[in-house]
C-alpha cells in the first residue's frame, strides 16, 4: 500500500519501504499534486510555481520528465502502455489519485473537521496531532504554495488543540490540561480561544485567582500586541467568573470510544512477567493510556510493534534472545517508528550511550513512581527526549567529547546561527524558549532542528543533543 507523508519530512512509501522520489523539484511536483488533494494541477501551474518568475526554455519537458520517473518510482509494476493509477494525466495536467487514509495531511484535515460527542472529539483530535512529526512541507518552504499549505496545516493543527482541550473540559479533565494549555497560550498569546481555554480549566479545578490572573495575562498582552483590550468573549467570561455564574464543572465521563487504539497506545516488553504486569496495570488505571501489548524479549518486541503499532514502547535494555538496544535499532529503523524508552535498574554505560545515539528518546529506571513512567510516556510521545537526567546526564558528561568512528558528520560546515539553536537543544530548551532566546519565530526554530537533523543523518531531537556533546560543540556544566 502507498503512503504518503507531509507533515514532517516529506516522503511516500510501498508496504513500509521508502520510495526514491527523485531530486528537490521532482518531489516538489508530487508535493504540489498532494497539496491539490485529488485536484488537477495545469502543467502551467506547475511550472510557475516550481520556477518562479524564470522557468527553464525547456521546462514543460522537464515537468513531463519528472512525472514519468514518479510514475515508475510509484508503480514500479505498471506495464509500459498501461494508464498511470496514482500520478494520473488530469488534462490540462496532472492529479494524485489516493484515498484520505493513504496521505497523512489529508487524513490529518479529516479528523480535524470531524464532529461528534467529547470523547470520540477527544479520540480524534488525538489521533490527528498523533500524525505530526514535524513542519508540515518543510522542504520546499522557499516555495510560496507549499508556505501557504503549510501556514494552513498549523491553523489546523491549532484549531486540533483546542477542540481537543473543549473536549477534555466537557469530560471532566481539567487538571491534566492545564499545563499543555499553559503553554499553547504562551506560545501562541493572541488566541482568543487558547486564553478561554486555559482560564476554564484553571477555574474549574477551583483556582479562581489563577484563572483571572490568566485573562490580565491576555489583557496586558493585547494592548501591548495589538493596543485592543480583550475579546467580548473574555471579558464576559471574566465576568461570569467575577459573579460566579459559571456552571458547576461536570463529572468525569467515561464514554465509549469508537476506537480505542487513537488513545496513546504502550507496548511493554520485559523478560520479567512482574514488571510487564505492574506497567500494564499502571497504564490501564491512567486516562488517556491503554496498552498495546507486551513481549518478553527482542525478538517479541519487534513483531509486536509490526502488529500492533504502538505510539510509545518502554523496552527492557536487558533481555534474553535479542537485548533491548539490539531490538531497539530494528524497531527505530521503520519508516514511522514509535518513540521507545528504554527501562533499565542497571547496564553498562555503553550500551546506553548507544540507545541514546540509536534514537530512544531517553531512560526510565524500573524502580520509578508511577507518575514518572506516565510522565515519561507522554513526554516520548510529545516529542522530548533524555527523560531520566539521572541516567542520561551521567551518560552525557561520561562520553561528551569522545571520537566515535560512527558518530555523524563533523559540524565544522554548519553556519553559526544553525550552531547556536543546536547549542540550546543540547542545553534542553523547547523550540518556544530556543525562539525567545535567538529572537526566531517557534516555526522558523523547527526548521532549523529539522534541516540539523536531515544534514547530520539523524532522526531524533535525542541524537541532536549526543552530537553536540560527542562534538565538543557543548561541554557538561559549561554554560
Amino acid at each position: 500500500m502507498l503512503i504518503f507523508t507531509a507533515l514532517g519530512p516529506f516522503q511516500a512509501w510501498a508496504d513500509g519501504a521508502p520510495i526514491d522520489l527523485g531530486g528537490q523539484r521532482q518531489r516538489a511536483v508530487l508535493a504540489r499534486l498532494l497539496v491539490a488533494a485529488g485536484r488537477a494541477v495545469p502543467v502551467s501551474t506547475l511550472i510557475d510555481e516550481l520556477w518562479p518568475g524564470a522557468p527553464p526554455p525547456q521546462a514543460l519537458s522537464t515537468i513531463q520528465g519528472y512525472v514519468s520517473r514518479l510514475r515508475r518510482a510509484l508503480e514500479p509494476g505498471r506495464a509500459p502502455r498501461e494508464e498511470a493509477s496514482v500520478l494520473v494525466s488530469a488534462p490540462p495536467g496532472y492529479a494524485l489519485r489516493a484515498a484520505v487514509e493513504q496521505v497523512d495531511a489529508w487524513r490529518f484535515e479529516s479528523l480535524v473537521k470531524a464532529d461528534g460527542p467529547p470523547a470520540q472529539v477527544w479520540a480524534d483530535m488525538d489521533c490527528a496531532l498523533g500524525l505530526w512529526r514535524g513542519p508540515a512541507l518543510a522542504e520546499f518552504a522557499e516555495l510560496s504554495w507549499a508556505a501557504t499549505e503549510a501556514s494552513r496545516l498549523e491553523e489546523l493543527r491549532l484549531i486540533a488543540v483546542e477542540r481537543r482541550a473543549e473536549a477534555g473540559l466537557a469530560l471532566g479533565r481539567a487538571r491534566s490540561l492545564v499545563a499543555d494549555l499553559e503553554a499553547h497560550a504562551s506560545a501562541y498569546p493572541l488566541r482568543e480561544e487558547a486564553w478561554r481555554l486555559l482560564a476554564l480549566a484553571l477555574y474549574r479545578l477551583g483556582r479562581q485567582g489563577d484563572a483571572l490572573a490568566a485573562l490580565r495575562r491576555a489583557r496586558a498582552v493585547w494592548r501591548d500586541e495589538l493596543g485592543l483590550d480583550l475579546s467580548a468573549t473574555l471579558t464576559g467570561l471574566e465576568a461570569d467568573m467575577l459573579a460566579q455564574r459559571l456552571d458547576d464543572p461536570p463529572p468525569v465521563i467515561h464514554e465509549p470510544v469508537r476506537e480505542a487504539g487513537r488513545e496513546l497506545r504502550v507496548l511493554v516488553a520485559d523478560d520479567q512477567a512482574l514488571v510487564r504486569t505492574g506497567v500494564r496495570a499502571m497504564l490501564e488505571g491512567e486516562p488517556g493510556l491503554t496498552p498495546a501489548g507486551e513481549a518478553a524479549d527482542g525478538e517479541e518486541a519487534i513483531a509486536a510493534v509490526l502488529e500492533t503499532r504502538p505510539d510509545v514502547v518502554l523496552l527492557d535494555i536487558q533481555m534474553p534472545h535479542l537485548d533491548g538496544l539490539a531490538a531497539a535499532r530494528r524497531i527505530l529503523a521503520a519508516p514511522t517508528p514509535p518513540k521507545v524508552v528504554m527501562m533499565t535498574t542497571f547496564g553498562s554505560d555503553e550500551n546506553l550511550y548507544a540507545a541514546l545515539r540509536a534514537g530512544v528518546s531517553g531512560f526510565v529506571l524500573k524502580t520509578s513512581a508511577p507518575e514518572q513512567f506516565v510522565a515519561a510516556i507522554r513526554a516520548a510521545a510529545a516529542g522530548d527526549a533524555l527523560i531520566d537526567p539521572a541516567v542520561t546526564m551521567r551518560l552525557i558528561s561520561a562520553f561528551a567529547g569522545r571520537s566515535d568512528p560512527g558518530s555523524p558528520p563533523a559540524l565544522a560546515g554548519l553556519p553559526d546561527d544553525r550552531l547556536d539553536v543546536l547549542k540550546l537543544v543540547a542545553r534542553g530548551l523547547s523550540n518556544q524558549q530556543i525562539g525567545r532566546t535567538l529572537s526566531l519565530r517557534e516555526e522558523e526554530v523547527g526548521l532549523v532542528v529539522t534541516s540539523l537533523l536531515e544534514h547530520l543523518g539523524l532522526t531524533d531531537r535525542a541524537q541532536l543533543v549526543m552530537a553536540a556533546y560527542e562534538s565538543g560543540l557543548v561541554t557538561p556544566g559549561v554554560r
